[in-house]
């Protein structure tokens, strides 16, 4: 029997009769079409209708001649700008600021209209990489929701005059009452520094930075163990051994597009020398992070800091651990002090914890190991994380007691984010004057009796010291849309200075490099960098006793307990309007639009909520009540692998007010209150939660289970690193397999194993290489060829009808072991990410089936789409084996000449997105699609267009990556933190698509569906996992155990692995 399968879904798992049925049906709905022999003019559905359902048919060409275009004028320049020359492009180094974070980019601005956001590669902290919320951040200039004015008392103010005058007058009222300026943490060197400026002319103010997420507990850890409340540069890619308690790294945890890139370079396999790290997740609910791990155990939240103790003292620590009753935890603790022993200094062991005790604990097994001056860096601070916690609390209670005066906000929504927003809100009713600078009226912004609203980023001057010594710098892509005003110029205004930021941001920079031109330079790069020398920082373990005598004390939780996480996508909930990330689906549930409880295959079952071939199809989800003390909540559920069957997990940033935007507004429920705080900082897992099942149910737009290979498991490849070293030709075997059985003659599959003619590419032929081991599901590449390639949003309502329009989607899949029983055990299991993209086949059936030759192949290898030749037909996406083609079931982006052909059809959402404002971030280079046609991945046939026409203006060959040398990337490629994509010329011999497949990597490169010889031009790199256990399919006999061993053989078996009998199903 397969002793380990790869499946999408429950029903992909048991292979029930109901799924194959359903795996046939290529759409989920069939057309409304009813049969009848009554003839054609007497049937309900006459056949012409057929096209009509299709949207399109003969009288709807005839009315759209017929009817008249909406007139929409265009204004033409009456003097041109200099700098702008129509429909070329201009770039401009800037940085992506939000919730403290800070990535050095590069906006692509096209008519005076940013369109585009990528990565800068100058950057040596990011390399160019990026992350979905950066990709999708250009949306938000554009957000229908932004303050248009500054507001007093829920009024607009006509000037900023008058503006100024009415706080001035109220401040001057506040009876000497201290101010107090609130703000998300600030890296800005030049931000600090009027801050300082203005709270020196206020007496007794004092400014306090507020994390929605907040690092305070690892801060003030690090303030006990170095005498420093700093975060030090981690480095992933130096570390042999990577241990995490519960650190999300590569999803949220303080710098993911930094430790992504830093990983993967870990992660990267030389065949000649194939060796990689090890990383070791701990966690209480399947993060991105530990569904990237080799080896993963979980655990409750309460038990981590004995699980960290544990560790510690199994490496020599003098501290008495307490005991752990789960066998498996105790292995995986085993596994992993084995695995930091051998590595030594080239370990490192975070944790994402917010509790100061644990993080000591960890500051002293890091000490232990030698990581200090090696893994862990303390000559360079992170510096995105400085908000502190008992600070919060301290105003909260101050503004209750009426001892507040003015509260300045900026960045920050405590009425939504803090654990106890009616708390926040009596008190701000009792401070006289509160002054907002967000950029929307939101839960707190809507209490404030002035608004002020501050640019976007894109709209703004600034910098950003990410990390000490690291200088990003923010310049202004777009003159500001409306009548806002930067918060930097108010807080100058009101210190009695009436230089504008962006003329005080100049001068101050300008007197710092010396002189114009390397201002100028510094500009024009976006990032200035002086690294300091690596440094081990000076360790004080005092205070690591009393840490470890509270965590032993702690009494051990019983029943129950949820963790609040953030999600890659929607963060801390500010960028919650963004549609593009409502719409990307989840990495780990493939869900979107909402939040919801995850829940385990165990809990589901105590709960009696039935997980069968219906449970996911049906959209239509069970509700539990969930009571954490004196709260409660009722929340969907969705089953979830990997989850500890005593751990609920619910997501942050959703539950918004409707004025926070049309996208976001009722969207999920609000998390933060299940937030609680310990005395010091903030907890994000609470015990004692008591769970029930209701009679109610709830609708979930989620993706996972609407493409499917038609039965075909041979779609992603992974093995273990000892199992590579052992047989490295694994693949190279099974392709001369193929060769065998069907190009006998030639020894040429692609030519001899097919009934078609082979096909010359004289010149480029266009491939792309997805290496697996460093792809990590994060949904950059998702969101980056949405916003390249117009692709539309669909909204909730769509979605759930599986009608999203994403070209390209990340298929996750479960990996788990089956015992001699036959059954998974569903909490011990592996996650594999596999990007998946129109394939471009030489051979591709969808061209075969096209009526009207709208598909066709091109002579550099590409599958074209054309348009307005398409007539919806659909034969294509049904004859796709990959299922990457998207049907234009309604008129997402306004592209039809119909009126209300949107309205009451489409959510709120798709038509926010068709706002006349919103639609200013579509890229011209592209056809924006209409009603009844197909679309599908391009790769970037724009950028092609326009990498061919720079070289031959430069009179030289085209450049697709040798040397370093690029003139084409697809957005997907561009996009990727860890250099997971790589797109090129494969005639090309020297380019690193042609070298990976042909040099580098020709023991893991595989294709897709291979064996089905549609010749895709989209290659794979398997993925290693470097661990001890069985991976990957194998045929195995199956074994019948006496009933008196049962038990061992399902605790020890022949993968070696443990497995708990009350874990399986």
């Amino acid at each position: 029997m397969k002793q380990k399968k790869y499946w999408q879904s429950f029903g992909e798992l048991k292979s029930s009769e109901n799924f194959q049925e359903r795996v046939q049906d290529e759409f989920t709905e069939d057309l409304p079409a009813v049969e009848q022999d009554n003839g054609l003019l007497e049937s309900k559905a006459p056949r012409r209708d057929f096209l009509k359902y299709l949207g399109f048919s003969t009288a709807a060409a005839v009315a759209a001649a017929s009817c008249e275009m909406p007139i929409k004028k265009s204004i033409p320049y009456l003097n041109r700008p200099d700098s702008i020359i129509p429909g070329v492009p201009n770039f401009y180094a800037t940085t992506y600021i939000m919730d403290g974070d800070a990535i050095p980019v590069v906006a692509k601005v096209l008519d005076g209209r940013p369109i585009k956001i990528e990565g800068n590669d100058l950057s040596t902290i990011t390399n160019g990489g990026t992350s979905a919320r950066v990709q999708a951040s250009v949306l938000g200039v554009y957000d229908t929701a932004r303050l248009r004015y500054p507001l007093a008392n829920g009024k607009e103010v006509s000037t900023f005059d008058a503006f100024d005058k009415l706080v001035a007058a109220a401040m001057a009222g506040t009876g000497g009452k201290p101010t107090v300026l609130l703000t998300e943490t600030i890296s800005a060197v030049t931000t600090k520094n009027i801050i300082a400026a203005f709270l020196a002319k206020q007496p007794g103010s004092r400014h306090i930075q507020y994390d929605a997420i907040s690092s305070s507990g690892l801060l003030n850890a690090n303030a006990a163990s170095f005498g420093k409340r700093a975060i030090p540069s981690y480095q992933f890619n130096a570390a042999k051994t990577i241990v995490s308690l519960g650190a999300d790294f590569l999803g949220t945890w303080l710098s993911p597009v930094e430790y992504a890139r830093q990983y993967a370079a870990g992660r990267k396999i030389n065949q000649k020398n194939p060796e990689m790290s090890k990383h070791i997740q701990f966690e209480s609910m399947l993060s991105l992070t530990g569904a990237n791990a080799d080896d993963r155990y979980v655990h409750l939240p309460s038990e981590t800091g004995a699980l960290a103790l544990n560790i510690y003292a199994a490496l020599g620590g003098a501290v008495a651990a307490p005991a752990l009753s789960d066998d498996r935890l105790k292995k995986g603790i085993q596994q992993a002090v084995a695995s930091l022993k051998a590595s030594g200094a080239a370990s490192l062991v975070v944790s994402g914890s917010n509790d100061a005790n644990l993080q000591l604990v960890v500051n002293a097994i890091n000490q232990l190991l030698g990581a200090y001056g090696t893994t862990i860096d303390w000559g360079t601070t992170l510096n995105t994380r400085q908000g502190d916690d008992a600070a919060m609390v301290q105003l909260v209670q101050e503004m209750n007691e009426g001892k507040i005066g003015a509260l300045l906000i900026h960045g920050v929504n405590p009425a939504y984010d803090y654990f106890d927003a009616k708390k926040f809100e009596s008190g701000l009713a009792k401070v006289a004057v509160s002054v907002s600078f967000n950029d929307r009226e939101d839960e707190t912004t809507s209490l404030c009796k002035f608004v002020i609203p501050d640019h976007h980023f894109l709209e703004s001057w600034g910098d950003a010291e990410m990390k000490s010594g690291y200088l990003s710098f923010i310049q202004p892509t777009i003159a500001p849309l409306f009548k806002t005003r930067a918060f930097q110029t108010s807080l100058l205004k009101w210190s009695g200075d009436a230089t504008p930021y962006g003329d005080h941001f100049k001068q101050y920079w300008l007197g710092r490099f010396g002189s114009q031109a390397a201002w100028d330079k510094a500009l024009q790069d976006g990032v200035v960098e002086t690294p300091a020398a690596a440094a081990a920082g000076s360790y004080n373990g005092a205070a690591l006793a009393a840490a470890a005598s509270a965590i032993a004390a702690a009494k051990p939780a019983a029943g129950m307990e949820i963790v609040v996480y953030p999600k890659v996508a929607i963060g801390a909930g500010k960028e919650a309007n963004n549609p593009w990330l409502q719409e990307m689906p989840d990495p780990i549930t493939k869900a979107t639009w909402d939040n919801y409880a995850i829940i385990s295959y165990a809990t589901a079952k105590e709960l009696g909520i039935l997980v069968d071939d219906n449970y996911e199809v049906e959209v239509t989800k069970p509700v539990i009540t969930v009571k954490v003390g004196g709260k409660e909540m009722k929340l969907p559920i969705l089953v979830i692998p990997g989850m500890h069957k005593n751990v609920i997990a619910l997501a942050l940033g959703y539950g918004r007010s409707e004025k926070s935007g049309r996208a976001a507004a009722n969207v999920g429920q609000n998390a933060f209150p299940l937030v609680s705080f310990d005395g010091k900082s903030f907890s994000y897992s609470t015990a004692g939660v008591s769970v029930a099942k209701t009679n109610e149910t709830f609708k979930l737009a989620y993706t996972q289970t609407h493409n499917q290979y038609e039965g075909r498991d041979e779609v992603v490849r992974e093995f273990s690193l000892v199992d590579f070293k052992k047989n490295p030709t694994v693949l190279v075997d099974d392709r001369h397999k193929l060769v065998e059985d069907y190009a006998k003659n030639t020894n040429d599959y692609a030519s001899e194993g097919t009934l078609y003619p082979s096909h010359p590419y004289p010149g480029p032929k266009w491939g792309m290489s997805i290496d697996l081991n460093s792809c990590i599901g994060c949904g950059a590449c998702t969101v980056a060829c949405t916003s390249e390639n117009n692709v539309a949003v669909v909204g909730k309502s769509e979605v759930m009808r599986a009608h999203e329009m994403h070209w390209l989607r990340i298929d996750r899949y479960f990996a788990t072991y089956r015992d001699d029983s036959g059954a998974d055990n569903l909490d011990d299991l592996n996650v594999v990410f596999m990007p998946m993209l129109c394939q471009h086949c030489d051979n591709a059936p969808c061209e075969n089936v096209c009526p009207v030759n709208a598909t066709n192949h091109s002579s550099e290898g590409l599958n074209q789409m054309t348009y307005n030749r398409c007539i919806g037909t659909r034969y294509c996406a049904n004859n796709c084996p990959y299922k990457v083609r998207r049907f234009n079931w309604a008129d997402y982006m306004g592209a039809d000449s119909f009126a209300d052909n949107q309205k009451d059809i489409l959510d709120d959402s798709v038509m926010m997105m068709n706002d006349d404002l919103t639609r200013m971030v579509l890229n011209p280079d592209v056809t924006v699609r209409s009603r009844g046609v197909i679309e599908k991945c391009s790769f970037c046939v724009q950028r092609l267009q326009e990498g061919k026409l720079k070289a031959k203006k430069a009179n030289r060959p085209l450049e697709t990556g040798a040397d370093g040398k690029w003139d084409i990337k697809t957005a997907c490629q561009q996009a990727c933190p860890t250099n997971a994509i790589v797109f090129g010329n494969v005639n090309d011999k020297k380019s690193p698509i042609s070298v990976i497949r042909n040099e580098e990597q020709t023991n893991r490169v595989f294709y897709t569906l291979e064996q089905i010889h549609v010749l895709p031009n989209v290659s794979y790199l398997a993925k290693i996992r470097n661990t001890d256990r069985h991976v990957g399919v194998t045929e195995e006999a199956h074994h019948e155990a006496a009933p008196a061993a049962a038990g061992e053989h399902k605790v020890e078996g022949a993968h070696k692995e443990e497995k708990k009998a009350e874990a399986a199903h």
